[in-house]
């Protein structure tokens, strides 16, 4: 539903019945009147949609906002310094009645084109911001709306600055031909230029938007979000109708079918917005702390409390009688601390991110951006879940392709960001299942390996719980790996291998014993560096015991870590596995 149209000033009686059959004329609402919801059929006031955000009151159904009121609605107030206003629009088809049209969309929106860009602030951070505007030829992306976007970025990247796209657009410009076609390649460049530099891209996807802003500017961010049940697609829901000559199902290319697909971060409610904005520039600022900054923070806090226990090779307990196969049992125990329960006890400010910009949203796996002790870092678990229902969405902790996937693009992430990464591993392996090849679960757990060893950032990972094959080590190709005193981390689980090599998967108990699976095993052998004391009856209400320990690690972790440069940490990586 068209804002303009929705909130203008215009008598209701002068409206045809015809008025109600075209997608270009809405019904009009005189400010302060009742009308009805073209969304929900409810009798709504005007001003009150208009105070609650541009959202209907009754069924929570958004309509499209203005460039101008958009800006006004994240950016402080005062800040917005608008650029490049004022470009001519050409005709490089000579299309008839063209100019005629943008002379008469200019007199009746104010606006020059589609996209107001400019400088401003959120929360105080400044950035770059760009924002369609659906009253214009439905923001089109013709020449001038690619050059203002173009300018901006470049600027941005000039200056240093990061940059955030309001996305709400029919697609490229038909009557501008091939020119617009080619602001998609203009948009595109001069934002991987950007990206080049080390700067953050934020993209914000409303509705609709579609076409080539699809396939080029809005789908191209670090991270990216959408509004409530956005129509966002690259062919439109009626063109594939016809084309298939099927019903398309509810809910298709909709914001939370593409969250639900992998292609963006999350939904955020526009009242919350700007807190989220503000947030994750906030973040992506600290992010580029100068080592020396890092290193003041972290030795703050080093060290403070000195009855924190230690971690390392004095942590046994002396004749304690577990097993090999007690310890495995231990690290499955349904009431173990799982992944999410580190990330909320050790970090703060937890963004979550979704997806693997490919094909599905993996709950295996939880990645996003936190801060420990004041510095942004990269937070990847892998998820079991705390009760039955939980560890079916989960899928019991087993990755699909796509959850590794998702891990090594926040890894990546991270890497352009200088953040740290720290992974807590916790998985009976990588999930097998027809899907799982179709999509290439070697390939994905080979890339992970392959990508991890080198990463210009450095990485941490905590083996939590289970530590089961490629798939744990797909998340723990590390510049340390740590253990808990009863997890366990092995080449495939003892069922596994006693069904591989003695044909006789029952032998568990007795496969657990020979393996060298348990953290004494593995720390005696150099296979990993630390090793934490558990409590006994090892829950949640008790893990504080454990990341007490853990979080002073952390610190010296990082302390040491970040001081290195990017040679000395890929080659410390390379040999600490070259050594095995």
């Amino acid at each position: 539903m068209k804002l303009d149209n929705m909130f203008k000033k215009t008598k209701y009686s002068t409206l045809k019945r015809n008025d109600y059959k075209t997608e270009s004329v809405r019904p009009e609402v005189p400010e302060g009147l009742l009308k009805k919801c073209n969304k929900c059929g409810a009798a709504i006031i005007a001003e009150d949609a208009k105070k609650d955000g541009y959202i209907c009151p009754k069924c929570g159904g958004y309509f499209r906002m203005h460039a101008y009121r958009r800006i006004e609605f994240v950016a402080d107030e005062g800040t917005f310094e608008e650029w490049d206003k004022g470009l001519e629009t050409k005709n490089p088809l000579d299309y008839k009645g063209y100019i005629e049209k943008l002379s008469n969309l200019k007199e009746k929106t104010g606006l020059d084109e589609a996209v107001i860009t400019g400088r401003a602030k959120i929360d105080g951070a400044d950035t770059v911001i760009g924002v369609c505007d659906g009253r214009f030829l439905m923001a089109s992306m013709g020449e001038v709306v690619g050059e203002k976007i173009a300018r901006a970025v470049e600027r941005a990247t000039k200056e240093q600055l990061p940059v955030i796209l309001f996305a709400c657009s029919g697609g490229a410009r038909m009557q501008e031909g091939i020119t617009s076609l080619m602001q998609m390649a203009k948009t595109s460049a001069a934002l991987k230029r950007h990206s080049d530099a080390g700067l953050l891209y934020i993209s914000v996807l409303t509705d609709p938007t579609t076409g080539g802003v699809t396939a080029s500017f809005a789908m191209l961010g670090d991270i990216i979000l959408a509004e409530p049940k956005a129509l966002i697609g690259f062919a439109g829901p009626r063109v594939i109708e016809q084309t298939i000559g099927q019903k398309l199902p509810k809910g298709f290319q909709r914001s939370e079918f593409l969250k639900e697909h992998g292609f963006i971060d999350g939904i955020v409610e526009r009242k919350d917005l700007k807190e989220t904005l503000a947030k994750i520039l906030k973040l992506h600022a600290d992010s580029r702390y100068s080592t020396e900054t890092i290193q003041e923070i972290l030795n703050k806090d080093e060290n403070t409390d000195e009855n924190k226990a230690k971690a390392g090779s004095d942590f046994w307990k002396a004749a304690d009688g577990l097993t090999a196969w007690d310890r495995v049992m231990l690290s499955r125990m349904q009431d173990r601390p799982v992944g999410s329960d580190y990330i909320e006890c050790l970090f703060t400010d937890f963004i979550e991110l979704h997806g693997d910009r490919l094909f599905k949203d993996d709950r295996a796996v939880i990645g996003g951006v936190a801060r420990f002790h004041g510095i942004p870092v990269t937070v990847i678990v892998q998820a079991k879940g705390t009760n039955t229902k939980e560890n079916i969405e989960r899928n019991f902790g087993m990755p699909s392709p796509e959850g590794y996937r998702k891990a090594l693009r926040l890894m990546k992430q991270a890497e352009k960001f200088r953040r740290p990464i720290i992974c807590f591993v916790d998985t009976p392996g990588a999930f097998c299942g027809i899907e799982a090849e179709e999509r290439g679960q070697g390939e994905a757990i080979a890339r992970n390996i392959y990508e991890m060893s080198d990463l210009k950032t450095p990485v941490l990972s905590v083996i939590i719980g289970e530590g089961g094959s490629g798939g744990a080590l797909a998340m723990a190709t590390a510049d340390e790996v740590w253990m808990l005193e009863n997890s366990v981390y092995s080449i495939l689980s003892p069922e596994g291998f006693a069904s591989i090599l003695w044909k006789d998967s029952s032998k568990a108990k007795e496969a657990a014993e020979v393996m060298r699976l348990t953290a004494k095993d593995l720390y005696e052998i150099g296979i990993v560096e630390k090793v934490f004391d558990e409590p006994q009856d090892f829950k949640a209400e008790n893990l504080k015991q454990v990341t007490d320990s853990m979080e002073t690690e952390i610190i010296r972790f990082l302390t040491e870590y970040m001081a290195k440069n990017d040679q000395e940490l890929t080659s410390h990586r390379y040999m600490r596995f070259r050594r095995m």
